[in-house]
Order: structure tokens, then sequence, then C-alpha cells
């Protein structure tokens, strides 16, 4: 990590807002050019780092008084938007640091590259309005920060909205138009649900100044962790769908490790197919309600997330997968009732392979929780042969974040997800009694033209355990759709995975429906 001394403060805190002083000239006619720092920089910055022993050391102790700091009273410590680090960028992008305290204790050094050049922001408590907090004796100026923040009026001309943020260990997240945080990324995930699960870090970061007037930003970050180090460079397009674009570079420490690629972070407490935990007025909570998939042979696939009993790991087999992400298709502010948090306009993320993949599966994590507090899903992408030391593992992405993003519906898609006891109302034919009812709305694409006439559709269903009883269609006027109905029965205690797709006369209609169901006890 880069240490700021006194010697080199005096001038840097100048350079906030605009470069330092240059040197007699006379001096600077003479010397060489410097090299200008890049993304190759880091990469062997991480390839050195990755030859060291991991560090694992923390400051024991945070300068008194931010050492016991609650979570109030750090989010009371406001970056003063006066000192914004690209001050004169004309209207484009603005930088402000998050301060330590907290859960956030372990130092990030943030630098600026102007010209070519990196230059390290120091500490200085003229950065920040402290709050509530009393601060008799400022910290040094190699302190270092928890995070930072852009700022990019993406909502309106001459407001300056935050889009991105990276804070604590690899995690950030970003917005586009009209968008409420929700859902979460990191650079990397290790291990992720077993009792060897390891959290790497961003020890370091480097921003380009963006130029006037562009809604793109780089970056580039140094990871470290006992797993792995690795060089991340990460492009930023700010917008009404924001995109990022992710270029990154592991130099595994460790072998044998299950790595997690783009991961995905998000809560899901309750929704329509998982009723297990009530939350007064509000019926629905959550910040994704499932994971889409567009697998290497084009199938587009649509899992229902739930909050479980206990943890469960479900995997995607795929060859070259073309995208992954955990989607909030629910956008009725009617299902989650609040005023404050509104979940109705939570982001989606969807990652999209820069390249090929190879083989590898999609993994969705789903761990329970009693409140909204805890995030409790994850998806990632797992190479099935893992990087070894010795050798960097190169591989691209994008992610974009969105609300309801026409392109990742190319035909029908689900729209809601029920479950309900089997009963064969006003029927003669009996009811079997280990049998289970999924109902499923599809709407978008074609299904419009067929609310008149569903005969026409065929809903196709399948279990990998059991059998399935009947499946019928129905016309859902509501939204514009088609209602599809299916009993199965398992024997208990038994887990089957559900498929469900629409079709006519041999051409399918919609995205294919996809769910873990374990059978009751007897």
């Amino acid at each position: 990590m880069t240490r700021i001394t006194r010697r080199q403060f005096a001038g840097a805190l100048s350079a906030i807002g605009a470069q330092f002083a240059l040197k007699d000239p006379a001096l600077a006619a003479s010397d060489a050019p410097k090299p200008r720092f890049g993304f190759e920089n880091v990469v062997q910055r991480a390839h050195d780092l990755a030859l060291a022993p991991f560090d694992t050391a923390v400051p024991p102790r945070l300068p008194d008084p931010f050492d016991a700091l609650d979570f109030d009273t750090w989010r009371g410590i406001r970056f003063k938007r006066e000192h914004d680090i690209f001050a004169g960028a004309d209207g484009g992008f603005r930088l402000e640091t998050f301060h330590l305290g907290f859960l956030y204790r372990r130092p990030m050094t943030v630098n600026m590259i102007r010209d070519g050049i990196a230059t390290p922001i120091p500490y200085s408590p003229a950065l920040f309005d402290y709050g509530r907090l009393k601060v008799e004796k400022a910290p040094p100026v190699n302190t270092g920060f928890a995070g930072f923040r852009l700022h990019f009026p993406v909502n309106e001309p001459h407001v300056h909205d935050e889009v991105i943020s990276f804070l604590g260990a690899s995690y950030f997240r970003f917005l586009g138009r009209d968008q409420k945080y929700g859902l979460s990324a990191r650079a990397l995930c290790v291990e992720t649900g077993s009792e060897h699960e390891s959290f790497p870090f961003f020890r370091e970061f480097w921003i380009e100044t963006p130029e006037k007037g562009s809604n793109h930003a780089t970056l580039y970050a140094l990871l470290d962790g006992e797993a792995a180090t690795g060089a991340f460079r990460f492009d930023l397009f700010a917008g009404q769908e924001s995109a990022l674009e992710i270029q990154a570079t592991l130099f595994p420490r460790r072998t044998g490790m299950k790595l997690g690629l783009a991961p995905l972070t998000s809560m899901y407490l309750t929704g329509e197919n998982d009723r297990d935990v009530r939350d007064g007025f509000r019926t629905e909570l959550h910040d994704s309600d499932g994971l889409l998939i567009h697998t290497g042979a084009g199938e587009w696939l649509w899992r229902p997330l739930a909050n479980p009993p206990r943890a469960r790991i479900s995997s995607f087999l795929d060859n070259n997968n073309r995208g992954f992400g955990l989607l909030q298709r629910d956008r009725t502010f009617e299902s989650y009732q609040d005023l404050d948090l509104a979940y109705e306009n939570r982001p989606s993320y969807f990652v999209e392979p820069m390249g090929d993949w190879g083989e590898g599966r999609v993994e969705l994590l789903e761990l329970p929780t009693r409140d909204e507090t805890n995030d409790n899903i994850v998806a990632s992408w797992t190479p099935a042969k893992s990087p070894e030391p010795g050798a960097p593992f190169v591989y691209a992405y994008r992610i974009t974040a969105g609300l309801d993003m026409p392109q990742l519906a190319p035909n029908g898609m689900v729209v809601n997800t029920f479950e309900a006891p089997a009963r064969a109302l006003g029927s003669a034919e009996p009811v079997n009694p280990g049998a289970h009812r999924f109902i499923v709305d599809f709407a978008g694409g074609d299904l419009a033209y067929y609310v008149a006439d569903p005969g026409q559709v065929e809903a196709v269903a399948t279990t990998s355990a059991g059998r399935v009883l009947r499946a019928n269609i129905a016309a859902n006027e509501h939204i514009g759709g088609l209602r599809a109905l299916f009993d199965v029965a398992v024997e208990p205690r038994s887990t089957a995975d559900l498929r469900l797709f629409l079709r006519t006369h041999g051409r399918t209609l919609t995205e294919t429906w996809t769910y873990p169901w374990t059978a009751p006890a007897a």
C-alpha cells in the first residue's frame, strides 16, 4: 500500500482539485518524460504482491475518537462538497472519500491520475464535517480512507447524485437513472458458503481524471486476499442504464480454491412465492426477486429467489455462459408498501462475459434470514477448472444496472410465482395427498396475442423427481399474458428440480422457469 509522508503532504493537499505545482521551468525542461501510470502498472503490483506472504494486518486501533464509532455516528461524518476532488471538471464527475470507522477499519489508499501522473490523496480533517463527533487531534496524513464514491448528474442536469461507491472488502454498487441502492457486486468471492470462505479486499485505487463533460470514468484497483491478488480496471458509463466494464487479472496464491467470478450479492426476505416470514404491513421485502441466466446454448432461465429454512446452493452448469444477473422484476409499489425504502426502484444487475469463459457454472447461494438487514443471496460464475498459482488468470465482463431492461426478455417472461396445495375443486377426480401446485404467470413477448385463445398454447412442465400430474393454461388479462398451473407429486422429503415454459406448435414463447421444491414429511 502506498504510504504518504509529511514531506509529500505539503504539496499533495494542494493537488485536490488541481495539479501539483511544477518544478522550476529550467529544471523541468531537462527532465526526461515520466512514463504514464496505467493498468499495466497495477497488474505488475498484483503480480509482485502475490509472491509475498499475505499480510493480514488490520490496524488494532483507529485514532481517537474513530475507534469505537457506531453506525449513526460514522454515517454523520460527511465529506465536504466544497473540497470535491474533481473540482473544475465542468459538471461531470465528483469524487468524495469515506472516513474510516464503524465496520470499515482497513485503510485504503486512493490516488488520482492527472496527465498520466498518479498522486495519493492525503487525509486531512479539512475534507470532512465530523457532525456531532469531537475531534481534538487530527489523524496523520497517511491514515487513508474507508472507500470512495463518485457523483454524476445522472437524474437531472445540475444535480450530482451518487452513481458508484466502493466501500468494504471488494464490494461496490452503482446506479442508473431513477434507481435506489439495493444489491451490490464484488470483485471476487472465495469458497462462498463454506467454513473456508474469505473476503478479498481492495488495498489501493487509482482514478483517472475524467474528460470534460464525459459520462465515462476509469478506475484501477489492487485486490489482495489470502487466496489471490488481482488487478481490476473499471470503466463506468453513467446513464439511464449505467454500465460497468471490468477487466481483471488474478494471481492465485493457493491451489484448489473455489473462486466466484463477477459475484452479485442481494437480499431476499419474503415474496409472493415464499411467505414463511411475515413483516407487518409489508407483503414483500427483497432487493432482487430472481436469478436470470442466458446460457451458452441460448436458453433463458428464470429462477425465483427464496428464503430457505437452511443454506442452499443451486448450480447451473454451462459452457461459455452469455450472462446472468439478479433482477428485481416486481416494480409495483403496492407489492412493498414502503414509502422510505422504495424497493420497487432497486436496480437489477446483469453480468455479460466479454470473451469466452469456457466451462463452469452459475452458482446461487441462498441463506436463511429473519430480517431485511442481511444480504443472504449470492450469485457468481465458478470456472470448471480452478485458476492455479504461477500464471495470471485474465477475464472481462460487463455489468448493466437497470430497471425494466427489456433487452433481457426477448420472449415472454415470468412475472409471478405462487405455491398452493393441489385441490381439484369441483372435480370428481381424487386429490393426490402428496401433490403440490405451482402457479406461474407469464407476460411479454407474443403472449398478449394468445390471451383471447389460450388453448393454442401448451404448458411444458417437467420434474427431476416424482411426476407431473396435470398442467393447464388460462388467460390472465390483468397482466396481458397467460397463467400456467401444474401439480407435482414427489416422495416426502425428496427434492425435485422443476421446469416450465410455454410453447405453441413447437415454437417456444417464453423463458424457462426453474425452481427447486422439497416435499414435506408425510
